[in-house]
């Protein structure tokens, strides 16, 4: 039996499901980023799933135990996991996928007017939601793993060579899906669609709550539903995890048409394909 074993590990196959990398993300947007570029070289694991609200995050234990096993790890950055910092983290190399990208709001750190951080002080954290920001993010994994495993650069380079032709194909369709939309007037629920918003041609006045998460005031709404008329506003962006008392309100007294879109999903492309359909159902409802 231990000859056996010794024999399956001496296989191509026994040696390849060694040396496959693991892999630790802060969201499933760049666990599928990763195994795109990685493929059958890596083995890739989340610590959040899209339902999650990502700012507040309880790790599990046996989360950990696969930490610790990690080759790499690979985050989101600036301060969207603020729970990132609480890990017990070991000497693995940590890839922050927003040193990758040109980060919008960023000119300045944003206060509540209580003085204290804005979630997001230093820049929007959801960059993601650019897909054109796939090729620089998948340029700094590549990188990465062409590191752990040298001998397979040139796998990785392929990987991701394919991918990015994929995705440009799609995102061809998308613009021309969303052509009918550019320019239109939105506010937001969540300060989370500006790089979806930019890369579509989707002009946002304004986002509902003053800061992510923070449930705006009555005066607060009533400016919002003011600006809305004055500027003619016609459609609001809500998440998942939105209130769906507040989009009510705002849909009713704004005169605002809603649509829920997804800010994270399991597929990175799949992502897109989803938040466009719906959008695509504003116009062509039925």
């Amino acid at each position: 039996m231990l000859a056996l074993a010794s024999i399956l590990l001496a296989t191509p196959q026994g040696i390849a499901a060694q040396e496959k990398i693991r892999v630790v993300t802060t969201s499933t947007d760049l666990k599928s980023l990763v195994e795109a570029v990685g493929g059958e070289r890596t083995e890739v694991e989340s610590l959040t799933v899209p339902e999650q609200d990502p700012h507040t995050v309880e790790i599990k234990p046996t989360q950990l135990a696969r930490l610790g096993k990690a080759r790499l790890i690979v985050r989101i950055g600036l301060d969207h996991e603020p729970w990132f910092a609480r890990l017990p983290l070991r000497d693995v190399p940590v890839i922050d996928a927003s040193r990758a990208v040109k980060l919008l709001q960023t000119q300045t750190p944003r206060l509540r007017t209580e003085r204290q951080a804005h979630v997001h002080a230093f820049g929007n954290t959801h960059y993601w939601l650019d897909p054109d920001n796939a090729a620089p993010i998948t340029a700094a994994v590549l990188a990465a793993l062409a590191a752990q495993d040298p001998a397979a650069a040139g796998t990785f380079q392929k990987n991701r060579q394919a991918f990015l032709a994929h995705l440009n194909d799609r995102i061809l369709a998308w613009d021309a899906a969303l052509k009918g939309l550019r320019g239109t007037k939105v506010v937001v629920v969540h300060d989370s669609w500006a790089y979806f918003a930019e890369r579509f041609g989707l002009n946002i006045v304004a986002a509902a709550e003053p800061s992510p998460g923070v449930t705006p005031s009555p005066a607060e709404l009533a400016a919002l539903f003011k600006r809305m008329r004055e500027a003619n506003v016609r459609l609001l962006i809500a998440d998942p995890h939105t209130n769906p008392a507040l989009v009510q309100q705002i849909t009713e007294r704004g005169g605002a048409r809603a649509v829920t879109l997804l800010p994270s999903a399991a597929d990175y492309i799949g992502l897109f394909e989803e938040n466009v359909r719906r959008l695509s159902l504003l116009l062509n409802p039925g």
